[in-house]
């Protein structure tokens, strides 16, 4: 499998199991489904509310000898409550006893959004703290001690834009190696994309399919199909394959790493087979076309009467 390069000889592979929506008693067999398939890395995150049987799947794994930790590669995310300096090994650690790793191979803070200590999720705007009070440099510090305690190899970050990047790099003793962002080929990022380019961080794309089972309250009656556009359809019936494939693989030409959900094995099987693929260049153009800048998570759910996040200082959009 392709594989991205970090400064430290690591390599991540390029293909990825998402486990966002995965249900418990679901995630377990998904990602047994997903080894066993070939897949060697598995995105997680402590609001998935799953990483404990994740972290059976992958204990039993090791024990049979069906794959070595070695082997593997597991991220994980930072909840928007644990961004305090000293919160952040601590969440960690949690994380790490859930999955039964003693590390993680990558570490994100997963939104550049701060929620008051044990506030899960906001009901009102107080129980949010403004990035003022709370800056991204402070959490980060939090990320670095995590880094030299030994309890994560790498260090990124999760819905950020390129000015929260720009400013994370001037502030940062171990610069960030990841930003985890939408992307697909109606929210292509091409500034995004140039931008870590240019300053070596690597992107891997979430909801690469268009996330059609995320929450209801996420949804909006308009939006738009990925798996049902045309041109999309049209390449994968020229190519022999599935338009999820055609997706997949998109986003691995343009070099991102790329995590799609499913816990069915025969759509798991699929997913990885889209390694196999191979889209020309006239494809590729073809899929450039499609961008309308169209986000499937749009941070709505941040955005309240009392909070200080706002749509354009969340995407840094105007």
């Amino acid at each position: 499998m392709k594989t991205l390069p970090f400064k430290n000889k690591d390599e991540m592979p390029i293909l990825g199991l998402g486990t966002w929506k995965s249900k418990p008693g679901e995630v377990y067999d998904a990602v047994k489904h997903a080894v066993r398939a070939g897949y060697r890395h598995i995105d997680c995150a402590a609001i998935y509310g799953n990483e404990k049987e994740v972290g059976a799947a992958l204990t039993e794994l090791f024990q049979a000898g069906e794959v070595t930790r070695e082997n593997m590669w597991i991220t994980s995310k930072l909840w928007n409550n644990a961004h305090y300096k000293d919160d952040v090994p601590e969440a960690l650690k949690k994380t790490l006893n859930d999955l039964g790793l003693d590390r993680l191979d990558l570490y994100l803070i997963h939104w550049p959004v701060a929620l008051k200590p044990k506030k899960m999720f906001p009901k009102k705007g107080s129980d949010f703290i403004s990035l003022e009070e709370l800056p991204v440099a402070t959490t980060w510090q939090g990320m670095e001690s995590c880094v030299e305690q030994g309890l994560a190899s790498h260090i990124g970050v999760s819905n950020f834009s390129v000015k929260k990047l720009a400013s994370l790099l001037k502030t940062s003793s171990i610069k960030p190696e990841m930003n985890q962002v939408e992307l697909h080929p109606f929210l292509q990022q091409n500034e995004m994309l140039a931008f870590c380019r240019e300053n070596n961080i690597h992107l891997t794309a979430y909801s690469p399919l268009g996330s059609k089972d995320r929450p209801k309250m996420l949804k909006r009656k308009d939006e738009k199909s990925l798996l049902e556009n045309k041109v999309i359809m049209e390449i994968a019936a020229k190519n022999a394959c599935s338009p999820a494939q055609v997706l997949i693989r998109w986003a691995i030409e343009r070099g991102t790493a790329v995590i799609p959900k499913s816990v069915n094995a025969g759509r798991i099987k699929e997913n990885f087979n889209a390694l196999d693929i191979s889209l020309s260049q006239q494809d590729m153009d073809a899929v450039a076309q499609l961008d309308i800048h169209e986000r499937y998570v749009g941070g709505d759910f941040w955005i309240m009467e009392g909070s200080s996040y706002t749509f354009e200082n969340l995407w840094d959009e105007v």
